[in-house]
């Protein structure tokens, strides 16, 4: 008698999600022979989600921002869609997803419930926000059965606060919610034809140096210190340009970089604002540094993805980054929040180029060897068959 395949169900708050935190992952379960769902809030990227993944998707529409009304609308039917779906296992990624879709796999019975943690808003907010995101998380893995942290820095947050029990607590393979695609990230891989248009976009100088960052431009992932960084470096360096690769935030307040900041960004010569591109590979070859100064973060994918490339970085101090960046062995270090020593750190950089190729050839291996992102898809792949071997 032939076995039915496993349900999986894939929930996001936001399609965007989907598509930049586990691209592939839901193609290769169903490859090897799962029955695959993948569930977020609409949007643009839904159409692309599904062709790609070659999944069918379904719209639940989850807001990011705490909004308790809007909220029980979509535990009521995130409940009714899994009755009607029936899934073996609920795997749930982001704070809003984990929270709803954890407490809705436990009210319907569904055994294997999974929330992967790539990060924890309460490090960075205060007072009464704090203590709300705090019991959020909570709630989150009341409700799940296993817990992974996609690194050991929040693995270790996680049980230093007591949010969680260690018995549900698991990390896959070395970390990493996605590994990354080595091919993808290759030099061979960027076409010519690409590369030339964007250097003529941004108007790429070979008589310059660049330095680049990649992420949201918000408060969190250190956007401000950074610009007060880089405005010094620029007065002592005339020759360095500033890439950043990412949209503005417009819609959560907290998050909106303050107008003076806006300003100055777009107004500075040296600085180029690239709100979106598919192309990541070919900036980060062009690339002499990279920057990313975040407050907070899981297992950054752009730490991966710069080491794949051969691109030496500069990071902040925090759990997820020093999972991947040794200071002065495959990267260098700063405290969060600290302009000062983050310009001291691009100064010393820039002024010593092959020391800092070592560390990015020395990283390189370490990703090569630990983060393919289809040996992150096999060890997932037989996790869920433990989980599912577990149950029966």
């Amino acid at each position: 008698m032939e076995t039915a395949p496993i349900r999986l169900l894939r929930i996001t708050t936001v399609p965007i999600s989907l598509r930049l935190l586990i691209t592939g992952q839901p193609r290769f379960m169903t490859q090897h022979g799962m029955d695959v769902m993948l569930c977020s809030a609409d949007g643009p990227e839904v159409k692309a989600v599904e062709d790609y993944e070659g999944c069918h998707h379904s719209v639940i529409p989850f807001t990011r921002a705490i909004t308790p009304v809007q909220d029980l609308r979509c535990l009521w039917q995130l409940v009714q869609f899994m009755r009607r779906y029936t899934p073996d296992i609920v795997h749930t990624h982001t704070p809003k997803a984990g929270l709803l879709g954890m407490v809705a796999a436990r009210l319907t019975g569904i055994k294997v419930r999974v929330h992967t943690v790539a990060g924890l808003p309460y490090m960075t907010a205060g007072g009464k926000k704090r203590r709300l995101l705090i019991m959020m998380e909570k709630i989150t893995y009341w409700a799940a059965a296993h817990v992974w942290p996609n690194s050991q820095g929040l693995y270790k947050e996680i049980v230093d606060q007591g949010l969680c029990p260690a018995s549900k607590l698991d990390i896959i393979s070395h970390g990493s919610t996605n590994g990354i695609d080595l091919q993808q990230f290759s030099s061979d891989a960027i076409s010519a034809t690409i590369d030339r248009k964007i250097k003529k976009d941004i108007g790429y100088r070979p008589d310059c140096r660049y330095l680049i960052v990649i992420g949201r431009l918000v408060r969190d992932k250190g956007i401000l210190e950074l610009l007060e960084a880089f405005e010094q470096l620029h007065k002592a360096l005339p020759d360095v340009r500033l890439l950043l690769l990412g949209p503005l935030e417009e819609e959560r307040a907290e998050e909106i970089l303050p107008g003076d900041a806006v300003r100055r960004l777009k107004e500075h010569p040296a600085i180029t604002h690239v709100p979106w591109t598919d192309e990541v590979a070919v900036y980060l070859r062009l690339a002499d540094l990279l920057i990313h100064p975040s407050h907070r973060e899981g297992f950054p994918n752009v730490l991966l993805q710069a080491g794949a490339m051969n691109c030496p970085i500069i990071c902040s101090q925090i759990a997820g980054n020093v999972d991947i960046v040794t200071h002065e062995k495959t990267g260098l270090t700063f405290p969060a929040g600290d302009a000062v020593a983050l310009l001291d750190r691009m100064e010393y950089a820039l002024q010593h180029h092959a020391e800092m190729s070592r560390m990015a050839d020395t990283l390189r291996q370490q990703v090569q060897q630990r983060y393919d992102r289809e040996v992150i898809h096999r060890c997932l792949l037989h996790r869920y068959q433990e989980l599912m071997n577990q149950v029966d």
